[in-house]
């Protein structure tokens, strides 16, 4: 697989070599756990605001399980008995498998979603459990990467931008779409999900080979009986015993989590580039959960030449989009004042489009409750103070406000 290629080649080899890393070991991965990180410092073109910020989309009403059993499209728990042993090993202790559940849910009903709509089998919805235990796997050279583990050179067969600066195959919306296309495909040419898995694990051209000398696998046995890695087998093995396990949690001792409304991810625009600390602030989530999300970003900025999204559950999401028209709102009462009255209009004209004019020393309100977007330097602005007064009059060792904090706007008297 790692051989040197002639160009020609590359694409339909890569096709066909997709996460062959992920055949590399028959013990379960472990579950997820959240990296952390640093803020990052601001950068100064960050006032500027969208004109409109679009609303997230709503993700689909109804129970997550009940509509990922309805699309389930393989064999149940009884069909082989490797299946429901593996079943029986991945909740050995249901507490912890609960947990698992719960931490992979909202990425699960998202990828379900993404499966609805290219028609692939429910089944592969738990693909990434089987993978990864649905973790953003940092990929090092050469190697795969992702909640899907797929390769470098799959990813760029797939369309999937991996450099320096963004590695999609953490992108939760990219990769999904991109590995759910390909699944369909392969439904398409063998017309046996069990041979796309096959493929998605062992390449495309190792399937069709196998179907060119055996014909396509009869029903049984549920796991065909060709000549393929172990860990091949294996792999589809798993994927089905996720599936017994959802099919019927209740002989497991098991309950699956539920998704609130607001837990569902949605694709939120993104206006500009931020500092993903700042994204956080803005959304009102802690910043580990939103690089968990939006792991394709090498840095700790949320670039807009690399994508235009960020991913985040709809309760934040609608926080993040206030934040944003609420900051692009201030900036422009900030802006508009000198603007128009350098055209002659007179101050109560003025007033009239943006509001009175700021306080005066002696009139000025003492605190200030900080909204979501306001900046040290705008609130300076607005009250005809400075920033280091600010900063001394309330203890501030830097210019972060978060919405909420209380600020003196003058000394104590």
């Amino acid at each position: 697989m790692n051989r040197t290629l002639h160009p020609k080649r590359l694409l339909p080899l890569a096709l066909s070599a997709l996460l062959s890393a992920c055949a590399t070991t028959t013990t379960p991965r472990p579950e997820p756990a959240l990296p952390a990180a640093l803020p990052a410092p601001v950068p100064a073109a960050e006032s500027a605001a969208p004109a409109e910020a679009a609303a997230p989309t709503q993700p689909q009403a109804g129970n997550v399980w009940d509509r990922l059993r309805d699309s389930f499209a393989m064999a149940d728990c009884d069909a082989e008995p490797a299946v429901l042993a593996q079943a029986r090993r991945y909740t050995r202790n249901p507490e912890q498998f609960e947990d698992e559940a719960r931490a992979a849910l909202p990425k699960l009903a998202y990828v379900q979603q993404v499966a609805a709509r290219h028609n692939v089998a429910g089944e592969f919805v738990l693909l990434p459990w089987v993978e990864s235990g649905f973790r953003p796997i940092p990929g090092k050279r050469g190697r795969p990467a992702g909640m899907w583990q797929i390769m470098p050179v799959t990813a760029s067969a797939m369309g999937l931008q991996v450099d320096h600066r963004y590695d999609a195959r953490l992108d939760v919306q990219a990769a999904a779409d991109a590995v759910m296309k390909l699944l369909s495909r392969y439904h398409e040419q063998f017309n046996d999900w069990r041979v796309a898995d096959y493929a998605y694990n062992a390449g495309e051209f190792r399937a069709r080979a196998l179907v060119q000398r055996h014909g396509l696998p009869p029903e049984l046995p549920v796991i065909p009986r060709w000549s393929v890695h172990d860990v091949t087998r294996q792999h589809l093995t798993r994927l089905l015993a996720m599936a017994c396990v959802v099919r019927e949690p209740g002989r497991f001792n098991v309950t699956l989590p539920t998704l609130t409304a607001d837990q569902h991810l949605v694709s939120v625009p993104l206006p500009h580039s931020m500092p993903l600390a700042r994204a956080a602030d803005h959304a009102g989530m802690p910043l580990d959960k939103l690089k968990d999300l939006n792991a394709a970003f090498r840095s700790d900025i949320a670039d807009t030449r690399e994508t235009t999204y960020l991913m985040m559950p709809v309760g934040h999401a609608r926080q993040f989009r206030d934040a944003l028209l609420a900051q692009a709102a201030s900036a422009s009462a900030d802006r508009l004042p000198d603007a128009v009255l350098g055209r002659g209009m007179g101050a109560s004209d003025a007033e009239q489009v943006s509001g009175p004019a700021p306080a005066t020393t002696a009139e000025r309100p003492r605190t200030h409750r900080v909204r979501s977007g306001e900046s040290l330097w705008q609130l300076a602005r607005r009250y005809s103070v400075s920033v280091r007064d600010l900063q001394r009059w309330n203890h501030l060792k830097a210019q972060r406000v978060k919405p909420g904090q209380v600020l003196k706007l003058g000394a104590p008297g």
